[in-house]
């Protein structure tokens, strides 16, 4: 009996304890953590940047985990900060507790924290939303047409995947001024009468150009490459038009098992029909992805909210011929690819068989101009450059 007691009270000890060790000793999860970096000599300011902070924590000599390539980006535009004598604070852009404790002289967030965290700042700091997206109330609105549309064709109601918080809609009112990516972010921003600057996007893969490719072998095959939100992401619609155009083939790279009322109502389309295939998700850094994109003519992204999509641009940087929407924001031009006046099936149908009839030599000269597009304008040094420009030139006009 004493030695059930004794083991019972040593059980309860262990438990309490660990509780207690967990909660004053285990490392913060990312949400909660504060990164801070120093120039060199006196900080001419202090920056408060809330956006991607998972590649702030890395110890020196730790392999880096695969990340959204924005996680790149947010170390870019802090070093640019860093370098041009700003002391900076970096939070995650869902960190929800942080509160200044300082002086800021730039406050730069995405939507998230912009309205909490704005209203609390001192007088004087600017306040620049880095806007990744289309404004929420577009976003919304623009995923639920797309929901409705296939709601009528299919006769089901599917979930929305990609809706943003409405109350993340308020962010431009309070901010001093708005970097966006894309003629389609301009346009939609456009409204607020707040000063925009334009940043291109950037992927960090820097795919070689393919000299040797056979755009014969590959004319008609293609290619959709997205992450979650597939009736977002066009999928439904790309689906459709293929699977009415037999002689074309459809490779499907995203996670689409995780949507599984999509994938029951398109389950026809992505696992039988000869002409599609569903790959699921892939690394974009992989030879794999290399050896897809070396065998397919294009790209059909038809996204009904994007700003740069990332996915046309990594699909652009490994050649592929973009078939876009103009919601996707990639400003391509003729050379480039093809920007869908609509995103009906029949005009997705319309620019595949257009690209696909085009002689061989036609087919190597555009991808051959996607392939410099994306390396002349979305590159990490391209984004490093233009971002620079723009704090340079707010830092003269605030200055003043």
């Amino acid at each position: 009996m004493l030695e059930k007691r004794a083991t019972k009270t040593l059980a309860i000890f262990q438990n309490f304890y660990g509780k207690i060790n967990n909660f004053f000793f285990t490392t913060p999860s990312p949400t909660e953590q504060v990164v801070s970096l120093m120039p060199k000599g006196t900080p001419r300011g202090n920056v408060l940047l809330s956006y991607r902070i998972e590649r702030f924590l890395i110890e020196p000599g730790q392999p880096i985990p695969y990340y959204h390539y924005s996680c790149q980006l947010s170390v870019v535009m802090a070093r640019i900060f860093v370098d041009l004598g700003f002391a900076v604070d970096i939070i995650a852009n869902t960190n929800g507790a942080f509160t200044p404790k300082k002086d800021y002289s730039f406050f730069i967030d995405t939507r998230m924290n912009f309205e909490r965290i704005a209203n609390v700042l001192n007088k004087g700091c600017v306040k620049i939303l880095h806007a990744t997206t289309a404004h929420p109330y577009f976003n919304n609105y623009a995923e639920t047409k797309r929901l409705m549309e296939m709601q009528e064709r299919r006769h089901v109601t599917l979930r929305p995947r990609r809706f943003i918080d409405p109350k993340y809609a308020m962010a431009i009112e309070f901010a001093d001024c708005v970097v966006v990516h894309c003629a389609f972010g301009m346009k939609n921003f456009k409204y607020a009468n707040k000063p925009l600057y334009l940043v291109s996007n950037a992927v960090p893969y820097n795919h070689p150009w393919r000299d040797s490719k056979d755009f014969e072998a590959c004319r008609f095959r293609f290619l959709w490459l997205g992450s979650e939100g597939m009736i977002h992401k066009g999928l439904d619609l790309v689906l459709e038009a293929f699977a009415g155009m037999p002689e074309y083939h459809l490779t499907v790279c995203g996670p689409v098992a995780k949507e599984k009322d999509f994938e029951q109502a398109y389950f026809p389309e992505l696992y039988h029909t000869p002409n599609i295939h569903t790959h699921g998700w892939i690394d974009v850094e992989s030879a794999e992805f290399m050896d897809l994109t070396n065998r397919c003519l294009g790209l059909v992204y038809p996204s009904c909210s994007e700003t740069n999509a990332g996915s046309v641009l990594t699909s652009m940087h490994a050649g592929l011929i973009p078939i876009i929407s103009y919601e996707c924001g990639v400003d391509v031009g003729k050379d480039e690819g093809v920007v869908l006046d609509d995103c009906s099936i029949e005009a997705i149908r319309e620019a595949v068989r257009q690209i696909s009839s085009s002689s061989t030599q036609e087919l190597r000269r555009m991808s051959k101009k996607s392939w410099e597009f994306a390396q002349k304008n979305h590159m990490v040094k391209n984004f490093e450059k233009e971002y620079q420009n723009v704090i340079e030139k707010l830092i003269r006009e605030y200055d003043k």
